[in-house]
């Protein structure tokens, strides 16, 4: 059975550039991997109601932090047994965004803390009732919120199918997330965790990721 990495972070973090460069040192030493990237738009409709929503669509479901926080869920349910068949196949799986993601935006929405009533909502639906694959190790794009704000509003401007949705536009938000991040992490909720505050080696993260 192959590992499960996730990496987490803000919108305009570098979770994508991180993945790639990641695969790249993983393969580079001999690992098998395969990535996957959550929200699935283009293959779950859970994710596609949830997309809706958070562009305005849908009536008032964007307004739910529960109804939303289950559209996601769902889509993570639904992918299960396409990760479970991953990690059979590889040594490593590596994942865009994850459970703690579900936990962080809308422990931040409800104005929470990691310790808070919807943080573990999430995990007895996700993890209990669900029953998705638990990560080994999670990494945290700590990256400075302005850095990872000004990223995303650029991505939005040179890419019409990027702009911005409700949760990505709203600073404040960005600003609860990032610190509901930093205390899952500090918690090691659900797994270790790493967080990543400044350049990283891939060679050496995917190194110690394979101890």
């Amino acid at each position: 059975m192959g590992r499960l990495i996730v990496i987490e972070g803000l919108d305009g973090s570098g979770k994508a550039t991180l993945t790639a460069r990641l695969v790249a040192a993983l393969r580079g030493s001999g690992s098998t991997v395969a990535t996957l990237a959550f929200p699935r738009y283009d293959a779950d409709v859970h994710a596609q109601l949830a997309r809706d929503a958070l562009y305005g669509g849908m009536g008032d479901l964007g307004d739910s932090v529960h109804g939303m926080a289950l559209l996601f869920a769902l889509d993570r349910r639904d992918a299960a047994p396409e990760l479970r068949e991953l990690l059979s196949g590889h040594d490593v799986v590596l994942v865009d965004r994850y459970v703690a993601s579900n936990a962080a935006y809308n422990a931040a929405r409800l104005e929470q803390a990691a310790d808070g009533e919807v943080v573990r909502w999430v995990k007895d639906l996700e993890v209990a009732r669900f029953g998705i694959p638990v990560p080994d190790h999670q990494l945290l794009l700590a990256t400075d919120r302005e850095v990872a704000a000004e990223r995303a509003r650029r991505r939005a401007e040179v890419d019409p199918t990027r702009r911005r949705d409700a949760y990505e536009s709203d600073d404040s938000l960005q600003t609860r997330t990032d610190a509901v991040y930093r205390q899952l992490a500090a918690q090691s909720w659900l797994s270790p965790w790493t967080v990543l505050t400044g350049p990283v080696d891939p060679a050496a993260l995917a190194a110690r990721l394979l101890t």
